[in-house]
C-alpha cells in the first residue's frame, strides 16, 4: 500500500469530486501541498486530520470558495470556481461556523433557503423540523449551539443535494443526537445514491459511518482508500524471539514498534501472510496479530512522515 494512495483511482464520470495536485499558501504557509484526490458517486466519504491540517480549505476549495493556485479542481466534471450555478444548486453545505442570519426565525430561515433551491422540498423540510425538534417560531440568535447545528444541517438537506458537504458535523451536538439523527441522516443519503463529504476529528464516528476516508496531515493526504481495505492492511503484530533482544530487529511493513527482551510488539501496514513471512525471516514466531482502530491508523499514517 503507498502512503499517498491506498488505491489508485482512475478519473472518471463516477467520481463527483476529483482534485488533481492542488496546492494552496496562505502566505508563506502551505495549506495543501500538491493534494491529488477522487471522491466516488454515492456513499459516505470522511476526511481526517487534526487542527490546521488542510480539512477545511480542502472542502472551501470544493465549494468554490477558493480558486486553486495549482493543479485543477473539478466537482460534477465543472469548475466551482468558474462555474458557480452548475455546481452550488446541486451541494448541500454544513459549515463548521454554523454561519446562520440571527435576525431570521426558523419559519423564516427555510422559506429564505428555499428560494435558493428549485430542487427544495417543502415536505422534507417540514418532516426535518419536527425531527430536529426545532420551533419555527424561534429566532436563530436564541438556538442553542446544538439547535443552531440542527438548523444548519436542515437547511443543507432540505433541497435533497447530490452532494452533501459536511465540515464537522458532530460540533456542537451531544452525544445521542450525533448517534442518532447525523448517523441516521447520512447513512441514509447514501443509501439513495448520492454522496456524503465530512470533516471531522471524531474518529469513532467516521469509523462508524464512512465507506471511504481520507487522511490529511499537514496539507498532505497521507491515506486513502475504503475502510474496509484500510483496516485490513494495517494490523498489530507481537512476536516472540527465542532468545532475549536489546533492540527491535528490523520488520519489513512495519511502522513503529515496543517492547523488550523475547516478546517485541509491531505496529505494521501490508498483507498479513507478508508479514507473516518476514517475522519468519527475522527468527521470530507471530503470539497475536490484531486489527487496529481508526485512531491507532491515523496515528500510524501520520507517523510515516
Amino acid at each position: 500500500m503507498s502512503s499517498r494512495d491506498t488505491h489508485s483511482e482512475s478519473t472518471s464520470l463516477s467520481n463527483v469530486v476529483e482534485i488533481h495536485r492542488l496546492s494552496r499558501r496562505f502566505g508563506v504557509k502551505a495549506a495543501l501541498d500538491d493534494i491529488s484526490l477522487n471522491i466516488p458517486r454515492g456513499g459516505v466519504f470522511g476526511l481526517i486530520g487534526g487542527n490546521g491540517a488542510g480539512k477545511t480549505t480542502l472542502l472551501k476549495h470544493i465549494l468554490g470558495m477558493h480558486y486553486a493556485q495549482s493543479g485543477s479542481v473539478q466537482v460534477f466534471g465543472l469548475d466551482p470556481v468558474a462555474n458557480p450555478v452548475g455546481v452550488l444548486g446541486r451541494i448541500g453545505y454544513m459549515s463548521e461556523n454554523r454561519d446562520l442570519p440571527n435576525w431570521m426565525k426558523v419559519g423564516d430561515l427555510l422559506r429564505y433557503t428555499q428560494a435558493f433551491f428549485p430542487t427544495w422540498d417543502a415536505a422534507y423540510a417540514s418532516e426535518l423540523c419536527d425531527m430536529f425538534d426545532l420551533d419555527r417560531k424561534s429566532r436563530v440568535h436564541h438556538l442553542s449551539r446544538g439547535q443552531r447545528a440542527r438548523a444548519c444541517l436542515l437547511v443543507a438537506l432540505a433541497h435533497r443535494p447530490e452532494l452533501l458537504v459536511l465540515d464537522e458535523p458532530s460540533s456542537g451536538l451531544d452525544p445521542v443526537v450525533r448517534r442518532d439523527i447525523l448517523g441516521a441522516v447520512i447513512r441514509t443519503i447514501a443509501d439513495e445514491g448520492r454522496t456524503v463529504l465530512f470533516s471531522s476529528h471524531l474518529l469513532d464516528e467516521v469509523e462508524r459511518v464512512a465507506d471511504r476516508i481520507a487522511v490529511i496531515h499537514q496539507g498532505k493526504v497521507q491515506l486513502t482508500g475504503s475502510m474496509d481495505s484500510i483496516k485490513d492492511s494495517y494490523h498489530r503484530v507481537t512476536v516472540r524471539f527465542e532468545s532475549p533482544r536489546d533492540q527491535a530487529p528490523s520488520l519489513v511493513g512495519s511502522i513503529s514498534h515496543s517492547g523488550g527482551g523475547n516478546e517485541w510488539c509491531y505496529v505494521c501496514c501490508g498483507q498479513r501472510e507478508q508479514v507473516h513471512r518476514a517475522v519468519e525471516a527475522i527468527g521470530a514466531s507471530v503470539v497475536e496479530d490484531s486489527n487496529l482502530t481508526l485512531d491507532d491508523i491515523f496515528v500510524a499514517s501520520i507517523s510515516q512522515n
